[in-house]
């Protein structure tokens, strides 16, 4: 996309009262493509035992079918931007909830592994388009003084999204006796876990009729009137809406579509400023966020947790997730980006050094003692909350305020694909990496969390308060 988003100059109107319902039905209506992320990303968590018992693989051909379809979210969230400057916003999200619909049933009837791995790649796709498009919809939609607070839909979504999936997961299992093989509605319990996904994604579709498009990319395609109705819409009729098509206007006509050759220059290939996105993205996803996501159940029965139990602590470790996304949600805009960062940074290093030293214990009878199961379990929740409150939401804020105009479509869609590339090294490679040695896995996501402090003091700078233009 050219810009994520286009903030008005200063002295643009805000949402009056009458207008902020509609303006937070439509980024809650965008944000459904989060929560189809969170919701496919983490509903496989259900079916990771029984794929590796229905097809007899090892750890790291399980590794593959689980991380593979994060391969596709690299190349959804790299083309994704572009998609949306051809074919418009909404378009790119009905394309998005169509590939939903599609890997959910495919995902819920494979014939071999490799289909199932197939229809994950599809799925995968979709998620990444979802993850460049809900946030660059919501911001270009959204009125500058609640940009940030609607800006944190995207990831509030993505968290409902995996609590809900990991609740219908627990629901299955007790609905198939505790057996993630046994028999629902004429397919397996894992096979209806994956199915259920039609429903969101079907609900993602029809929603994005009902919304409208973007006012940035109306006016880039000549419709100029409505981009007027549509910021009539979410700012109010007393906005000056002249004022604010020229001022769009004016930012789109000295920006050029960026490209990744837009993004080279100082002593490291890419701009500094590429490289602080890079690393918000990598950081995010090094510290281990996604194996309490996607392998959160595997985990809990590698120390003696029964399977139901382990689905419920999956479900109560998703709660928290909300629980801290919407302390993030309340103070993103009151502390700023960078203060919340380092707050969760500091919190994800305790929480994964307990971890790391309660897993450090070798288990009795197939199971931790009783004393390292406990601080395992409040440590793992301890880390998803400070996670939630700060990196889960800030990053994404940040990373569609960060760049100046000029690079910022390209700038985010390295950055995502970023994120996506690092979430696979991450998923891909905890089965052999917990064969190994669990207490030293968890040592190495402490590592990064610690060392995510120092480069926030150093490298990320504070956008709280900032219009985009004041980005550069």
């Amino acid at each position: 996309m050219t810009s994520t988003a286009q903030a008005p100059q200063s002295g643009a109107g805000t949402a009056h009262p009458e207008h902020l319902g509609h303006v937070i039905f439509i980024a809650a209506a965008a944000a459904m493509g989060g929560f189809l992320f969170g919701y496919d990303s983490s509903v496989i968590n259900g079916a990771v035992e029984a794929i590796r018992d229905r097809y007899d693989i090892g750890s790291a051909g399980l590794a593959q079918v689980i991380a593979i379809a994060l391969i596709g979210c690299a190349i959804g969230a790299a083309t994704a931007g572009r998609i949306a400057d051809r074919i418009g916003r909404i378009r790119c999200m009905q394309i998005a909830a169509t590939l939903f619909t599609i890997s959910a049933v495919g995902s819920a009837l494979p014939f071999a592994l490799w289909d199932l791995a197939f229809w994950r790649i599809v799925g995968g796709f979709a998620i990444g388009m979802a993850s460049v498009i809900g946030p660059a919809y919501i911001a270009e939609v959204a009125p500058p003084a609640y940009r940030g607070r609607l800006g944190s839909f995207q990831q509030a979504a993505i968290v409902v999204g995996i609590a809900i999936s990991q609740l219908v997961n627990w629901g299955l299992l007790n609905a198939a006796g505790g057996n993630q093989r046994g028999h629902l509605m004429g397919l397996e319990a894992w096979q209806v876990m994956l199915g259920v996904m039609v429903i969101p994604a079907a609900l993602y579709g029809l929603l994005s009729f009902a919304i409208p498009e973007s006012p940035r990319f109306l006016l880039s395609v000549g419709k100029r009137e409505r981009a007027k109705e549509i910021l009539a819409e979410v700012e109010g009729e007393s906005a000056d809406l002249d004022k604010r098509v020229a001022d769009i206007e004016h930012a789109m006509k000295s920006e050029h579509r960026s490209t990744f050759k837009d993004l080279l220059g100082g002593g490291f290939f890419f701009k500094p400023i590429v490289w602080v996105g890079i690393g918000l993205s990598v950081f995010q996803q090094f510290v281990g966020i996604n194996v309490a996501f996607y392998y959160s159940s595997t985990l809990w029965q590698s120390v003696g947790v029964d399977p139901t139990d382990s689905f419920f602590y999956s479900f109560t470790t998703s709660i928290i997730n909300i629980v801290g996304t919407v302390i993030a949600m309340i103070f993103v805009d009151r502390i700023g980006r960078k203060p919340l960062a380092l707050i969760g940074s500091v919190g994800m290093v305790v929480g994964l050094a307990l971890e790391a030293w309660a897993f450090s214990y070798h288990l009795v009878d197939g199971k931790l003692p009783a004393t390292q199961g406990w601080v395992a379990l409040i440590a793992a929740h301890i880390f998803v909350l400070f996670f939630a409150l700060s990196w889960g939401v800030v990053v994404w804020v940040m990373l569609g305020e960060m760049f100046p105009n000029r690079i910022r479509a390209a700038a985010l869609g390295v950055a995502a694909a970023a994120q996506w590339i690092a979430n696979w090294a991450i998923t891909a490679s905890f089965p052999s990496l917990a064969d190994w040695n669990l207490s030293g896995t968890y040592i190495i996501y402490t590592v990064f969390a610690a060392l995510s402090i120092p480069f926030v003091l150093k490298f990320v700078k504070e956008t709280k308060g900032k219009t985009l233009e004041e980005m550069g």
